[in-house]
């Protein structure tokens, strides 16, 4: 899992990280106010949590190899919604908080729990810390229910399609082509190799762009005028870029509204290009074809997009 924050490393959960889990959900639970009734995270072992491991998952955080963070993910109780995870023991130790770590956290444990299968997340907030629920809000959740002592927070999660090979990977960029409009941003990351121009090729031919699409070498960006009347395609390389100033010299805004922007190499820098925008995550294990493609929407441009439509690639041949 990537991580932004200095030092920090963040992993699915095993049975063996429980001590370091339960150690951050008790400093972080036991630096809040007393509570009525009290929380029963107090009363977490390592065997609690080991347990729960084995039933679901989890991610635990470090910095330094400190123990930093910790998130357990399950199924929900008796009255769980199909498809539904469930976020538990939400938790940063209090000498790392307010440095990043819990966004991290909980971007990898959505994608965890998307890679699971599910559609949704909820969790719990207590109505005593109403800036953990404006926390939660900020990061894409609605207030789903009412329940006693606080309220249940309910996400949509991220949308996980499985990629065979290359010219698969191309007609996702097609089919994804057809649902972009002008003033669209696209942040596509992953590692050398994955598909980000495959990716990229494939929204151009679906724009009917001109011009060959190419991972840029000297040239850090492209405009591809669509032959169809389709918005342009700037199609942006940003691994060689330094910082935002640098990024500021392609002069990206001034087209942003007008075109389609696919930004590669582009997390941690095209943010601030648009709150609304598409960010798209590629893994590939070395030695195979086969890509994990995780799409997540961003604002309510893409809160009514169905990206599931996109999938189905695997019989879909020209």
């Amino acid at each position: 899992m990537n991580a932004s924050v200095p030092e920090l490393d963040l992993r699915p959960a095993s049975p063996e990280d429980a001590a370091g889990m339960v150690e951050v959900i008790h400093a972080a639970f036991g630096a809040r106010p007393p509570l009525d009734p009290p929380s029963t995270a107090i009363d977490e072992t390592p065997e609690s949590v080991a347990g729960a491991l084995r039933q679901g998952y989890g991610v635990y955080a470090t910095v330094a190899q400190k123990p930093a963070g910790a998130i357990l993910v399950g199924h929900g109780g008796a009255d769980a919604i199909e498809g539904r995870a469930a976020f538990q023991r939400v938790s940063v130790h209090p000498a790392f908080q307010r440095h990043g770590v819990a966004s991290a956290m909980v971007l990898a444990a959505e994608e965890l729990a998307a890679l699971d299968g599910h559609r949704e997340v909820e969790l719990f907030a207590r109505s005593e810390f109403p800036e953990l629920v404006e926390f939660w809000q900020h990061r894409g959740y609605r207030v789903d229910r009412a329940a006693p002592h606080g309220v249940y927070l309910v996400k949509r999660l991220p949308t996980v399609i499985m990629v065979d090979d290359a010219p698969a990977m191309q007609r996702l960029g097609e089919r994804l082509a057809a649902v972009l409009r002008a003033g669209d941003v696209i942040i596509a990351t992953g590692e050398l190799g994955a598909g980000k121009t495959t990716l990229s090729q494939g929204i151009g031919r679906g724009l009917e762009s001109t011009g060959p699409i190419i991972s840029p070498t000297f040239v850090i960006s492209r405009i591809h005028p669509s032959a169809a009347g389709r918005p342009d395609l700037v199609h942006v390389d940003a691994y060689r870029i330094g910082g935002e100033d640098e990024l500021d010299d392609l002069d990206l805004d001034s087209r942003v509204g007008d075109s389609i922007t696919v930004v590669e190499w582009g997390e941690g820098l095209a943010e601030r290009l648009s709150t609304e925008r598409l960010e798209i995550g590629i893994h590939r294990p070395p030695g195979t074809d086969t890509r994990t493609v995780v799409l997540r929407g961003i604002g309510s441009r893409w809160s009514t997009v169905d990206l599931g439509e996109l999938g189905g690639l695997g019989d879909d041949h020209e």
